[in-house]
């Protein structure tokens, strides 16, 4: 037994030794340790989190509807992939998905302003968008709300199908306060038109987002910016058209109902606002005098929409920066063909609709 215990205890001393010299010698060498005799299986390095992932697939892709008209202005819509050039901030893109899109569902945002700046023009407003709603929407198909907006936006009628229903809210609509815009834009765009109902059948996603505008463009209690309001229409995919209700500028010689919508030769402030939100998400702005002037404009509107081509595709050298890009799609074989799109796009992931856009120049500077 003692014999036992002395031999366990020189054991011992020597692991403590032996573990003495190779810490010791861990120390002072400088060459790498020998590996343990049964080494661990060494971990695998963890991937990226799939969130990245997820967000480099989307937002690298961007996608823009847009029609093409010919030198008389009628719609063009046979025309094919290889008939188009994309150039982002200039520098040519590949297309990576092309497709034609006709007879789609609409879903349209009726936008009134009721503010005191247009009282007087408050029937005008009424019977405009009474007439494009039944010119335009086809029940069981197409889909509208109505939001007016003086000091803050609201919504008088959720989104319905029935022109009728969406008549009876426009008529009571009153006059006072000042005016919001660009919240109204901002907040019909990320709270109706990002997620609007869904129509039946194989492709229920597949709809054509568009607002019509009807205000003198003097925006005076916004808490976001024209470029925020921009920025989240195009984000949305929703193409603007805006229609004056400035009678300023107008001779009583212009006044005839005969003459064209866009007749006016003074563009003023408010009207350059409105110009400068339809054109920079695709749509246009019309100046009428009179509600007939814009009977053929609502048609061609209806058309259009239902009428356009869609492409994506990935921009070269893109970053994440937020900064603006500029969007130019071009007919290169077909002189004389316009393309009415959105100009451009910001720089940021997909569905962060959020975000707030840094500072930046006022649209006038920052935009084409």
């Amino acid at each position: 037994m003692h014999m036992r215990r002395g031999l366990l205890s020189i054991f011992l001393a020597a692991g403590l030794f032996f573990t003495a010299v190779s810490v010791h010698a861990q120390q002072q060498a400088p060459a790498q340790p020998a590996p343990p005799a049964n080494p661990a299986p060494p971990q695998a390095q963890e991937p990226p989190p799939q969130s990245q992932q997820k967000i480099i697939s989307v937002v690298n892709l961007v996608d823009v509807l847009f029609t093409v008209l010919n030198r008389r202005n009628k719609l063009v819509p046979d025309l094919e992939k290889s008939d188009f050039k994309v150039l982002d901030d200039n520098k040519p893109q590949e297309i990576r998905y092309f497709s034609k899109q006709s007879d789609l569902p609409l879903r349209i945002g009726m936008l009134l302003d009721t503010s005191n700046s247009i009282r007087d023009r408050l029937k005008f407003e009424q019977e405009a968008s009474t007439n494009f709603l039944f010119s335009v929407i086809r029940r069981g198909k197409d889909e509208a709300f109505v939001m007016t907006f003086d000091d803050e936006p609201q919504i008088i009628q959720s989104f319905t199908g029935d022109a009728g229903m969406l008549r009876d809210q426009i008529v009571k609509t009153r006059a006072g306060g000042g005016t919001a815009i660009y919240d109204a834009i901002y907040d019909a765009c990320a709270k109706e038109l990002s997620h609007p109902p869904r129509p039946p059948g194989d492709q229920p996603d597949v709809v054509r987002r568009v607002m019509i505008l009807i205000s003198d463009g003097d925006d005076n209690l916004s808490n976001h910016t024209r470029a925020e309001a921009i920025e989240m229409a195009q984000r949305t995919s929703v193409v603007i058209y805006t229609i004056s209700t400035s009678t300023q500028w107008i001779a009583l010689s212009q006044t005839d109902p005969s003459k064209l919508a866009n007749r006016k030769t003074h563009l003023t402030e408010g009207d350059q606002i409105l110009q400068d939100l339809a054109e920079e998400t695709g749509g246009r702005a019309f100046y009428p005098y009179h509600v007939d002037d814009l009977d053929q404009s609502f048609q061609d509107i209806g058309d259009e929409l239902r009428n356009q081509y869609s492409i994506a595709y990935n921009p070269i050298n893109s970053v994440l920066d937020g900064k603006y890009h500029k969007i130019r799609i071009e007919v290169p074989e077909h002189k004389g063909y316009q393309v009415r799109s959105r100009r451009g796009y910001f720089a940021r992931a997909n569905g962060d609709f959020n975000v707030k856009p840094a500072p930046s120049p006022s649209p006038k500077t920052n935009y084409p």
